[in-house]
């Protein structure tokens, strides 16, 4: 690195949950951050996400585990449920048994209370500056750096390019340029105040409810006094990958058969967003040059894992451990990132298109389902989940 690409920051097209976690893991490096985000201002929209013990050992990597963990309801257990007759298909705790397996516990968190931890950790590091109301449109690069281009085609210089923009990527449509993959599900996610929120179904767990080609979920929020309530079906019209105002009348169509247990959690939400999904086929390339994808953008994936926060928070570390142990040689880090992170991240978007079909199972395939894991012990779930949850900072650089 020459003394004049030295000085340049990192730039980072994006500020959501994968851009503020890759600022974070930047500084801890040594550089100055540039945060690029279109809206604006900085924030995020959702409602509730899950959060594995791989999420807290990368909070605890970018430094904002407290923060993390002060915003967090910690589950006693996962579980799952046939949304038709009310079988229990399967249940695993994520008590202090659980905690001591994995290093770190489960949880269940507001989507912007994940975001707040990382701008604070951010803003704190005075090393962060935020440009909002930008869109990056178009890059270019040499040996020293990158030069990116607003949509107003002013320019801006950098040392490296990290795109975080989401899975609708400017970065990944400039240097990839590959079509989504519209799945045809629909996700319906309302946040309801405790006082609205069945009795019998408060339960401190992340819980679904699987039917045929439709499921529902619902978990606490903001220390009990939220209920995040999801609820996925398959689309009777062909979709287009967005986000719009969701009908409630439209929701309730889909859910029919369901037991009336699992049916109520329809009628709560006074207002709906909707989202219609798609992810991406992995790709075996996502670094160029200097220039990097990162979270959604470089892996977009359905949610039916509950990782894709997960897998952008896991990337920003990975990338931070890159440049570290290669001295800062970013030709040599951003192989050894992209390298680190390409097959784990390829498994958890093929693992839940898998795991779609499996909760949206009907005739014999959902009998067979619901008789995957009778009997099965909390160790020996806890054995099949070693792959996803036994990651940390320690073993982040080993290729898979």
């Amino acid at each position: 690195m020459t003394s004049s690409s030295a000085s340049l920051p990192v730039l980072v097209a994006g500020g959501g949950i994968g851009g503020l976690a890759a600022a974070l893991a930047l500084v801890r490096q040594g550089f100055q951050v540039k945060v690029f985000e279109q809206a604006p201002e900085i924030g995020e929209i959702g409602a509730g996400i899950q959060l594995g013990p791989n999420a807290f050992h990368a909070f605890d990597a970018l430094g904002v585990g407290d923060k993390a963990r002060s915003r967090s309801v910690f589950t006693d257990y996962m579980v799952m449920h046939d949304a038709i007759d009310e079988y229990q298909v399967g249940k695993i705790p994520t008590d202090e048994n659980f905690r001591k397996r994995f290093g770190n516990p489960y949880a269940v968190i507001h989507r912007v209370d994940v975001h707040l931890s990382l701008l604070e950790g951010a803003q704190e590091t005075g090393k962060v500056e935020f440009q909002t109301s930008t869109r990056i449109e178009r890059v270019e690069q040499d040996e020293e750096g990158v030069t990116v281009y607003d949509q107003h085609g002013k320019a801006y210089r950098g040392v490296a390019l990290i795109g975080a923009d989401g899975v609708k990527s400017v970065v990944r449509q400039q240097y990839v340029s590959d079509p989504p993959r519209v799945t045809g599900h629909v996700v319906y996610r309302a946040v309801v105040d405790k006082a609205d929120f069945p009795d019998e179904l408060k339960w401190n767990a992340a819980s679904i409810w699987v039917g045929p080609n439709c499921h529902l979920v619902h978990y606490p929020l903001r220390g009990g006094e939220q209920y995040n309530i999801v609820v996925t079906f398959h689309s009777r019209q062909t979709e287009e990958w967005g986000v719009t105002e969701g009908s409630k009348e439209e929701v309730q169509s889909y859910f029919q058969g369901i037991c009336p247990k699992a049916r109520q959690l329809i009628d709560l939400p006074k207002t709906w967003k909707r989202w219609a999904t798609a992810d991406r086929e992995p790709i075996g390339q996502w670094t160029f040059g200097r220039a990097t994808l990162l979270g959604d953008a470089a892996h977009p994936t359905t949610q039916y894992m509950a990782q894709g926060a997960c897998m952008a928070l896991e990337d920003a570390v990975t990338l931070g451990e890159a440049l570290r142990v290669t001295g800062k040689d970013w030709t040599k880090a951003l192989d050894l990132y992209q390298r680190s992170r390409i097959t784990r991240t390829a498994r958890i978007v093929l693992s839940g298109r898998e795991m779609g079909r499996l909760y949206h199972a009907k005739g014999v395939e959902r009998l067979v389902r619901n008789s995957l894991w009778k009997g099965r012990s909390a160790e020996r779930f806890y054995d099949a989940m070693e792959w996803l949850y036994g990651w940390n900072v320690g073993n982040c650089l080993a290729q898979d």
